[in-house]
């Protein structure tokens, strides 16, 4: 695993302690913010946001209790580096309610 920038008081074993929903929140939360700066027509500050999200996603890809979702997950990067690009707020939104989607913790905690 790299040196994180923006989680540098992160580490896997900590991480890993985290439930797939709390996980996934995490990273949601994220996406949310770079929404809101999307809203407010300032692209450049959602990079950051996307930047977070990247490190927590490369988290996840290193937490052994995802070893079943790996190709979801690095899907979920794909798209997220594509989100990056563009920033778009309705594939901000959609890849938001997928990720949810990913575990049913996560979406119980957004929709219950």
């Amino acid at each position: 695993m790299y040196p994180l920038k923006y989680h540098s008081n992160l580490s896997i074993e900590k991480w890993s302690r985290y439930s797939k929903g709390q996980q996934l929140i995490m990273i949601a939360n994220e996406l949310n913010r770079a929404r809101v700066w999307l809203e407010k027509n300032q692209p450049e500050e959602s990079e950051f946001c996307y930047e977070r999200a990247f490190e927590l996603t490369d988290l996840i890809l290193e937490d052994k209790k995802w070893s079943n979702s790996l190709k979801e997950l690095f899907r979920f990067r794909e798209v997220l580096g594509e989100l990056y690009i563009v920033k778009n707020i309705t594939m901000n939104n959609l890849i938001q309610s997928t990720l949810i989607a990913l575990s049913t913790e996560s979406y119980n905690l957004l929709h219950g």
